[in-house]
């Protein structure tokens, strides 16, 4: 279950992105719900909310060490499904994003909302998970 959710996740990610970067140009909103949700490319070299911009070197790292981490974590059979659940979103946000730094120098973001900085479906994968996490983390005893 682990490997599909987390293939999954980056092959969509990645085809994604694939179509922004050939259907869209940079900068340039798109609406798809007036007011609400357009399509803008954006190369983010930062992080979260455009944070640390111009630290490749720091997220590749960081990237590799969390995703080393999170695998080991994977390992343990004892993990509640919950929380299985919630690393292997987050593990496959964290690749999703790792792929562009890789290949780009920075991430590919598109999904624009207006009202929060543009992201992408990586970006949602890693948000889920670490709600997800969080909630298991605060509200179950035993999590391990």
């Amino acid at each position: 279950m682990i490997l599909a959710i987390v293939c999954s996740v980056v092959f969509l990610d990645q085809l994604s992105k694939l179509l922004a970067l050939n259907f869209l140009q940079l900068n340039t909103p798109l609406s798809l719900i007036k007011n609400f949700l357009y399509l803008t490319l954006v190369h983010n070299r930062g992080a979260a909310f455009g944070i640390l911009k111009n630290q490749l070197l720091l997220f590749i790292l960081i990237s590799f060490f969390t995703i080393l981490f999170i695998f080991y974590q994977l390992k343990n059979k004892k993990s509640r499904f919950l929380s299985k659940l919630s690393l292997s979103l987050i593990l496959a946000g964290a690749i999703g994003n790792l792929i562009d730094r890789l290949r780009f120098g920075y991430v590919i973001d598109f999904l624009d909302l207006r009202f929060w900085p543009v992201f992408n479906l990586a970006d949602s994968a890693l948000t889920i998970g670490v709600i997800f996490l969080s909630w298991e983390l605060l509200f179950n005893k035993n999590v391990t």
